[in-house]
């Protein structure tokens, strides 16, 4: 596949020139005042990102699901109740995790396409008078069905019933991207990775902890060493890391952070509006149908879309990649065979969006789905162009 092709999978995503240029540093000594300097900054800098002033950023040299583990061992311990509701993939894994630490895990099954049940997990934490929930589990961005939660209802059924449980988002495929406003919402960890709205490569968990949540490390008898964070604050107070920390990520996480803030982060989110309308524009052309199950519920930054039926999307994906060199996502889980997932965030622009249309289109026509070849990227081509002159003013 040339390396000129974007890729339209919902992460990892394009890397900005600026941002691999910025990683392609040779080894530098990770004890050094050169690099306090550079390290401390970036902390501060993501704090922005979250949308927290109170929280507490932590790394590791990890991905989301490290970044998950961190959360839960550093404030829980075995047998320890936590609310999660199942409605993707991501979701879904979250459980396993947690019942591999031995954790009792109370699941409000939702069907896919749906979001977080804000009135269920209200309903539930009502009859917990004992408070023996611990916390409640939200993945924010469900990224294998394209469905965008209410966090701040969440927190809100959550206040409504005076209970004490943390609050644990899951936002790796939404932070920097769309808004997260962890304070305003009532966040107690939020976990992010390096390889989605940041551009970055793969290889880092990116959090934030609320003082409520660093307070629970007190008494979590979950065992953790690499994924500690009394150890990793410790050592960020002096700007470094308990041990070898990735230096090219870093390096390329604190351009990242200047190219986010040199756009604007309501500019950054206001874009990747326009990028995802412009695909839904597309999908609605193609007479096709988006998994998430309501327009409240469309994220931003993935479109999960189902074929029609009698088609199978990952031939159509794969047809896509052998074909003309472009990635898509796939269906994952209950989506599997019946779904494919245009990722629209990052480093893209509206003419990039137009490309993948246009490829997946190709695609599509030569696997003779029942579309008219151009209809979707006229329909973004339409919406983009009504659009440009709110977009330059």
């Amino acid at each position: 596949m040339s390396d000129q092709n974007p890729v339209f999978i919902p992460g990892p995503t394009n890397i900005p020139d600026r941002v691999r240029h910025a990683m392609n540093v040779q080894t530098r000594d990770h004890r050094s005042p050169d690099f306090v300097k550079t390290f401390a900054p970036v902390l501060e800098d993501c704090k922005r990102v979250f949308g927290t002033e109170a929280g507490q950023v932590i790394t590791f040299p990890s991905t989301g699901t490290g970044g998950w583990e961190a959360a839960i061992c550093n404030t829980l311990s075995a047998g320890d109740t936590v609310l999660i509701a199942r409605y993707g993939m991501f979701s879904h894994r979250w459980i396993d995790m947690c019942q591999r630490h031995d954790l009792h895990v109370e699941v409000i099954e939702c069907p896919w396409g749906s979001g977080a049940p804000a009135d269920l997990f209200r309903e539930r934490l009502n009859k917990d008078s004992a408070h023996k929930i611990k916390a409640v589990l939200v993945t924010h961005n469900e990224t294998a069905t394209g469905v965008l939660s209410d966090i701040g209802a969440v927190r809100k059924a959550m206040n409504t019933t005076s209970h004490p449980a943390m609050l644990f988002v899951d936002c790796v495929s939404s932070l920097g991207s769309m808004p997260f406003k962890m304070d305003a919402w009532g966040v107690d960890i939020a976990i992010a990775g390096s390889q989605k709205g940041f551009m970055l490569t793969t290889g880092m968990a990116i959090l934030a902890a609320s003082p409520k949540a660093l307070a629970a490390i007190e008494t979590a008898q979950l065992p953790r060493t690499y994924f500690d964070f009394r150890d990793m604050m410790a050592a960020n107070k002096n700007g470094g890391f308990p041990y070898t920390p990735p230096l090219q990520l870093i390096y390329g996480l604190k351009e990242s952070l200047t190219m986010l803030f040199d756009e604007g982060l309501d500019n950054v989110y206001a874009r990747h509006f326009r990028l995802a309308e412009g695909v839904r524009q597309a999908v609605a052309a193609w007479g096709f149908k988006l998994c998430a199950n309501a327009p409240e519920l469309y994220s931003h930054s993935v479109s999960a879309i189902y074929v029609p039926e009698g088609f199978d999307s990952n031939k159509l994906t794969d047809h896509a990649f052998n074909a003309y060199g472009v990635s898509f996502g796939i269906g994952l889980g209950e989506m599997n065979g019946k779904a494919f997932r245009i990722g629209h965030l990052g480093s893209l622009t509206e003419v990039m969006v137009l490309s993948g249309l246009a490829a997946i289109e190709m695609a599509m026509a030569d696997l003779d789905y029942p579309i008219t070849l151009g209809s979707g990227v006229a329909a973004a081509q339409e919406y983009f162009r009504k659009t440009a002159a709110a977009n330059i003013g």
